[in-house]
């Protein structure tokens, strides 16, 4: 299966490959996704999707077994608060349904950042766009695809 997202990173000569897992009516959080498709907790990250006062719309990056800490996103964007958008908003902004969201390809180019450890694990598993299907790929590509700017904003 094509999505934008992999097409994107087809488009960039990006290696990659797709982990299928089986969804349902219900939200699965990060680390059900994980066991899923096979990998550990902190190799499956996250994309939320947050507003701050200064700056607006922005994707957050963090690994499947941490929380977004909006302080140091704040502090990370040159924003003063940062607060995740209602759920409600999220598909208008991005294209994208809660549990497929993406850095990669979407509505409009946001500005991403992720969390440092990010380029400490050897490989990274991030939506490709639509529920079930995760991007597996090295995460230097992955910077390099969306543009992230690296700070601590997870916490355990």
């Amino acid at each position: 299966m094509k999505t934008n997202a992999t097409r994107a990173l087809e488009l960039l000569g990006i290696r990659h490959r797709l982990a299928h897992y089986e969804i349902g009516d219900e939200h699965l959080a990060a680390h059900e996704v994980a066991a899923r498709v096979g990998l550990p907790a902190e190799q499956v990250w996250k994309t939320l999707v947050a507003r701050g006062d200064r700056t607006g719309v922005c994707l957050a990056v963090v690994p499947g077994d941490a929380e977004l800490d909006p302080k140091a996103l704040a502090r990370l964007s040159g924003d003063r608060k940062v607060e995740l958008v209602a759920l409600a908003e999220v598909q208008p902004l991005t294209g994208y349904v809660r549990g497929g969201v993406t850095a990669l390809a979407g509505k409009k180019r946001y500005p991403v950042y992720a969390d440092e450890r990010l380029l400490g694990l050897p490989e990274v598993s991030v939506s490709a766009g639509v529920r079930g299907t995760q991007l597996v790929l090295a995460p230097a590509d992955y910077v390099r695809a969306t543009g992230a700017v690296l700070g601590p904003i997870a916490r355990r």
